[in-house]
């Protein structure tokens, strides 16, 4: 676990208000580059990206010190996570320019997760012992949800009755979530336990819903369509889908992290801007600007929020305690108030592109046909 004095080295006075800055900030870039922290273990490693001003991507681990991840032989790299042991998962492009799923072994060199029968593959997740998900292609051209140790090949997870899924996120024990196809083309949240296989999470009253993320406890997260076309922020408590969109009242509002105490992060979108939330212990909370990240990508147990500040038309990884004081909503009334709030992340495919000569996220939409990939 993450001590307070490491906490204290890594991102400066904890007890600010306002979203902390990494130490140093960001995530060591060079002037005019954009980064994001996408996670962050009880070590104090932080797995992230690191955008140049020509667009170019790299994988970077963030451990006293900036480590240069490298590629598979192209030019393009990204994280999506890191375990207690300092793994990291993520996307590589090979020499070929396709992109690739890898685990990088602390201290060793990338390793290329391959496919599923076809050309490209994505890292999404990784747990403690080092077992990898995301999706990958397959000989007929869909992608498919999958699992590794991450030294065997690639396990093909299934679908709900159709023919695509992606897989987001694992626990401890192997439960993984992510987002499956029923027959009808319509996209379900999915939980996958090994030798129980797919179970659809359902919605709440809507066509489509997707999972991001689960925590050791089985607590799912992720975004939902309603009755009324609108999507709200879901917990699932592995009896019910718990609607936390109706505890913000306004806007659509997706979650993209849990972590083991059950506190939920995500955003909500109010018009053309982006605000963090937090569900915790039972109250919800939405940041206005200034108190808040731009980008939500992981909590910790040690209460800390990891994502990214947008300065000066960049991204610049940052993060911020779950706890910090911000303006607190309980209806749709109050939400008015804040004014205009956009997307951050959802539906479980968080990908990232060039926007603003920055780093912006990408996000897939379940009904869409393909994964978001990098442009």
């Amino acid at each position: 676990m993450l001590k307070m004095s490491a906490a204290a080295v890594l991102f400066g006075c904890a007890a600010m208000a306002s979203a902390q800055h990494l130490h140093p900030p960001g995530l060591g870039e060079r002037a005019g580059e954009a980064s994001i922290a996408v996670d962050i273990n009880g070590a104090g490693q932080v797995a992230g990206i690191i955008e140049e001003e020509s667009g170019r991507q790299r994988a970077v681990l963030w451990d006293k010190r900036l480590i240069e991840l490298g590629t598979l032989g192209g030019s393009d790299a990204y994280t999506r996570g890191i375990n207690a042991g300092g793994d990291v998962v993520g996307t590589a492009q090979n020499s070929d320019g396709r992109w690739r799923a890898f685990v990088r072994r602390a201290g060793l060199p990338m390793r290329d997760l391959g496919t599923l029968g076809g050309g490209s593959s994505y890292g999404m997740g990784i747990n403690r012992a080092g077992q990898a998900v995301g999706y990958a292609d397959t000989s007929d051209g869909y992608f498919r949800a999958f699992a590794t140790d991450g030294d065997g090949p690639l396990v093909d997870l299934g679908t709900l009755g159709g023919k695509i899924s992606y897989a987001a996120g694992i626990n401890r024990h192997g439960d993984i979530v992510g987002t499956a196809a029923l027959s009808d083309g319509y996209r379900r949240a999915f939980l996958y336990r090994p030798g129980a296989g797919m179970t659809n999470l359902g919605t709440l009253g809507g066509r489509s819903s997707s999972a991001t993320a689960i925590s050791d406890n089985g607590i799912v997260v992720g975004a939902s369509e309603t009755a009324d076309r609108r999507w709200h922020a879901f917990m699932h408590d592995g009896h019910k889908m718990v609607d936390l969109g109706a505890l913000i009242g306004y806007g659509s509002s997706f979650a993209t992290a849990v972590n083991a105490a059950g506190h939920v992060v995500g955003s909500v979108r109010i018009g053309d801007e982006r605000r963090a939330f937090v569900y915790r212990d039972g109250k919800m909370t939405v940041h206005p600007g200034g108190y808040g990240l731009y980008l939500v990508n992981s909590i910790n147990a040690e209460e800390l929020v990891i994502g990214a500040k947008y300065v000066a038309k960049r991204f610049e990884a940052a993060t911020m305690r779950s706890s910090q004081p911000a303006v607190t909503t309980r209806g749709g009334q109050d939400l008015v108030t804040l004014g205009a709030v956009v997307i951050t992340a959802a539906f479980g495919i968080v990908l990232y592109r060039r926007r603003y000569r920055g780093i912006a996220l990408r996000v897939e939409s379940p009904l869409g046909h393909k994964p978001a990939r990098m442009l």
